[in-house]
Order: C-alpha cells, then structure tokens, then sequence
C-alpha cells in the first residue's frame, strides 16, 4: 500500500516520499532534508553555519556568481552546487582545499 506522497524541496509538486530524485524537476534528495555538503548533518535553510562542522551555509555560485544558500542547488540559477577539480575532473562540492577523489591541492574560482 502506497504511503503519502510529499512535495518536493525544489519544485513544490506531490512525489513518493522515498524517492531519491523528483520525476518532475529531476533534481536530487527531493524529500529532504536538506545535508551540509561538507559532512551530510541535515541543515535547514535559515542556517548561517552547519551545527556539526561549522561550514559557512552562504556561498557564491560557481556557475552564475550570485550569493546562495549552500545547499544542493543555487537559488538564484538552479544549477548544482559543484565544480570540478581540475588534476581529476571530478566532480564535488567546493568544500576544503582538497580534491575529496584524487587529494591533490583544489584551487576554487
């Protein structure tokens, strides 16, 4: 028996609440909660700062430049929150000064 349904984070419309990317928007963790990109404590948006590691929640877009709340997508593009180290290429959230794949020196934009 189908549980009920919830509305995704990012596009508002009713999806299964154990859904891993919303069938609608595309986007990942529909559900929630949302998780510090740093150390996956759930977050919520109006924190300045994650509770367990102390990251700083308010970062630059890598892709438009505009201030957002770091979560999994901008606010203002809607693009994902990641770039790519340029020794491995792979893709991460931009987070410390090291590549979390390959650990070589991370330089962010």
């Amino acid at each position: 028996m189908p549980g009920y349904k919830k509305p995704c984070l990012y596009c508002g419309e009713l999806i299964d609440p154990d859904s891993k990317f919303c069938p609608l928007c595309g986007k990942t963790d529909p559900t929630g909660p949302i998780r510090c990109p740093k150390c996956r404590n759930p977050i919520e948006k109006n924190f300045k700062r994650c509770a367990n590691c102390g990251l700083d929640l308010h970062i630059k877009c890598p892709k438009c430049g505009k201030d957002t709340f770091f979560g999994s997508y901008c606010d203002a593009c809607g693009a994902p929150l990641l770039v790519a180290c340029p020794n491995c290429r792979a893709e991460q959230p931009p987070v410390g000064d090291k590549c979390v794949k390959c650990g070589k020196p991370f330089f962010q934009k």
